[in-house]
């Protein structure tokens, strides 16, 4: 271990031997299966599933993935009845929930999601923890307080490390930039595009902010230039990786390496447009990119194979910093990347059945060039071996399931670029 590295950690568990923390994963996972049958969302998704068969990731990779356009769809239809769409287990009165909830929240579609009452709800002082956050901190949170839950994410993380929150909200810099000076923060929690709005104001305006040394950022990209200017000025800024239906997925590390898988989730890495979980790498090859997939395990809101929708995809090895779980790459894109060609749509999950139809193949990238309203359509496909009359099998599949013609390139096993797209838009739109 880099010993310039802290040998600090939340707890025991983020150290467990990785068989320990599959064990209790997986034995973790049939209650949680029972909690989401309790609703009724997922009792109709998760129809015939006994919970007690499913204690492997293989038998958790036979169920159905539930996508973000999946749980807006089915809360738009019940709104009446059940703004969750029948996916929460807690509510208030009128929702008829058997538990209440501490909070709503809406986020854009709307999506409303619900915030139960445990401690430290989405899991972020794990996260805020390893980013050098500590008890006694004063934290200057610069996410949104209203409608939707980043700054509540942030300030219950908070609460459960010991520190003291200044609710800075989003805008009014001038404002924020003087309780900065005034209260003189350890730390900073918000998007990292704010954090370099707010040192650009100070040094404008020849504000010090000698107290200011850390911050967790999340909510949008964190590039490696942003993380070193703010280095440069004394900020040491790490990411943490978490969406409003799910809490914490990952987060940074002083080893700079990835971000961790938090202890709370299951995660899985698919291929777009499948619930199939991505191949073990052979020796020499990076592993493949793919949807980021979580089951989380809190049986207030009990979603289970839940799909993100971004991209990423597993680091080899172990954390630096000594933290044994997974390590993902952080954000590589989304994973949606539904195309319309000649007034269709075509999505991933077509393109994922035409390789699945012909299991010779390996993995398939659907290029479409040209012009709008003059597009043609080109399927890319990994073959370890020119099987007679496969391409026009395979062309004719395509057309069976995307009522479009195109033509079909074989390509060697390798060949097609490791970044999850399955469909590539590569079409002039000037």
């Amino acid at each position: 271990m880099n010993t310039a590295m802290s040998t600090e950690h939340h707890d025991a568990l983020e150290t467990r031997e990785p068989a320990l923390r599959e064990a209790a994963l997986m034995a973790a996972l049939p209650a949680q299966l029972r909690a989401a049958l309790a609703v009724p969302a997922l009792a109709e998704r998760l129809a015939g599933i006994v919970p007690e068969a499913v204690s492997s990731r293989e038998a958790l990779a036979r169920l159905p993935v539930t996508r973000k356009h999946e749980l807006l769809e089915r809360q738009q239809a019940q709104r009446a009845s059940d703004v969750f769409g029948g996916f929460s287990a807690i509510g208030w009165r009128a929702q008829r929930a058997p538990r209440p909830a501490r909070r709503v929240y809406q986020s854009p579609g709307p999506i409303y999601e619900p915030e139960g009452h445990a401690v430290d709800y989405w899991r972020m002082a794990r996260a805020m923890f390893a980013a050098g956050l500590r008890a006694g901190d004063l934290v200057h949170n610069s996410f949104s307080y209203h409608l939707t839950p980043g700054a509540w994410i942030m300030e219950s993380g908070a609460h459960a490390l010991g520190c003291t929150v200044f609710p800075g909200g989003v805008g009014n810099t001038e404002l924020q930039l003087q309780a900065m000076a005034e209260l003189r923060p350890d730390a900073y929690v918000g998007t990292p595009s704010f954090l370099r709005i707010v040192l650009e104001k100070a040094a404008e305006s020849g504000v010090a902010l000698p107290s200011l040394k850390k911050a967790l950022v999340s909510g949008e990209a964190f590039p490696p230039s942003l993380r070193d200017w703010l280095q440069e000025r004394g900020v040491a800024a790490y990411q943490a990786y978490a969406t409003a239906d799910v809490g914490v997925i990952a987060y940074e590390t002083a080893a700079r390496e990835g971000l961790v898988v938090d202890e709370g989730v299951i995660v899985e890495i698919v291929r777009p447009g499948t619930g199939d979980p991505v191949p073990e790498p052979r020796a020499g090859q990076a592993p493949e990119v793919g949807e980021v997939v979580v089951t989380v395990l809190n049986a207030d809101y009990p979603l289970v194979r839940f799909g993100t929708g971004d991209l990423s995809a597993v680091l080899p090895g172990r954390c630096p910093t000594g933290r044994t779980n997974t390590r993902i790459r952080g954000w590589m894109g989304r994973a949606d990347q539904t195309a319309k060609v000649r007034g269709m749509f075509v999505h991933p999950g077509q393109v994922a059945e035409v390789a699945r139809r012909h299991p010779e193949i390996g993995r398939v990238r659907l290029v479409v060039e040209g012009e709008m309203a003059n597009d043609r359509m080109t399927l890319r496909v990994e073959c370890a071996s020119q099987v007679e009359g496969l391409r026009d099998a395979v062309a004719q599949t395509l057309r069976d399931v995307t009522k479009l013609r195109s033509e079909v390139v074989l390509c060697a096993p390798g060949a097609l670029p490791n970044d999850g797209k399955v469909i590539e838009d590569a079409r002039r739109y000037d």
